[in-house]
């Protein structure tokens, strides 16, 4: 009876013993998990499908008089990474046939937030300057820090009309880079000066000789006063007049309504910038500043 006692009291100990190992295998991770294709699968990449950028699409037809709504494919890049057709893409106007079952590409983000905060509305001494589609515009031609070498000193106003860019000039090798336009072949001016004067929302006085040409700039004729300041005035926001051995230029690094003459040659011999941008340069320049456009 001792033994038989015994032999049940060394079984219930075994089981005592050997039950908080069983227990512990419930809370062991399924070793399935160490399988390659399962981690590759569980832990690939997700990208939310945007069928405005990220997929080629087919032209749309052109509408005479109209711009075309379609975005173009800005999310292409060089840092892109390719993945496959989306499984919840559905066949349509947005996928047709022909791209549905490419790859495709999914790169940096279609807008810089930099330039939207230097490019969207800004309230400015009672007026209100609209935002600048600066999307449309040649990323080149938009305000940038950039590495620049020259001979001339911080603070030095830089235009390269081959270019098309103004550069003002920082220490260490280095320039705040803004896109300008510039004068037609026969209305530019080049040389050595100094920004004599600056203003804030100024009026337009066109030339005596610009109104010879352009009769219909009569009624804003310096004699007349010129044009009030506003949004739509041609020196937009700010002007930077030009002097050349004290003497004035007629020449000015002003602002501009219209965008879409950075990066061009359409004025009448002066430095245009985006309204955003010349108040940049306003703040940063001071009064008697040398200029070099060459």
């Amino acid at each position: 009876m001792i033994v038989f006692a015994l032999k049940t009291l060394r079984r219930f100990a075994c089981v005592l013993m050997t039950a908080p190992l069983v227990s512990g295998c419930l809370f062991i991770t399924d070793t399935s998990r160490m399988n390659a294709d399962v981690f590759v699968k569980e832990t690939a990449p997700v990208f939310n499908y945007n069928n405005v950028g990220s997929i080629p699409r087919e032209p749309l037809p052109q509408t005479p008089g109209s711009i075309n709504s379609r975005p173009p494919d800005l999310f292409r890049s060089q840092f892109q990474q390719l993945y496959g057709p989306p499984t919840t893409a559905r066949p349509g106007p947005a996928l047709s046939t022909a791209y549905r079952d490419r790859t495709m590409g999914y790169g940096l983000p279609v807008s810089n937030p930099l330039h939207r905060a230097m490019y969207d509305v800004l309230s400015d001494d009672g007026h209100t300057l609209p935002a600048i589609p600066y999307s449309r515009i040649d990323p080149r031609f938009l305000r940038q820090e950039v590495s620049y070498q020259t001979a001339e000193a911080p603070g030095t106003i830089v235009v390269d009309t081959r270019q098309h860019f103004l550069y003002l000039v920082q220490p260490g090798g280095k320039a705040v880079r803004y896109g300008v336009g510039l004068g037609r072949s026969g209305y530019a001016w080049s040389g050595r000066g100094a920004i004599q004067w600056k203003a804030k929302w100024p009026r337009w006085t066109p030339p005596d000789e610009m109104v010879q040409r352009q009769p219909e700039l009569a009624s804003i004729s310096a004699a007349r006063g010129g044009m009030v300041p506003g949004l739509n005035n041609p020196l937009g926001a700010r002007a930077l007049y030009i002097f050349k051995d004290g003497k004035d230029t007629l020449y000015r690094v002003h602002g501009t309504p219209d965008w879409q003459s950075v990066g061009k040659a359409t004025s009448s011999g002066c430095v245009r910038m985006l309204n955003q941008d010349v108040i940049d340069l306003y703040d940063r320049v001071p009064q008697g500043a040398p200029i070099v456009v060459m």
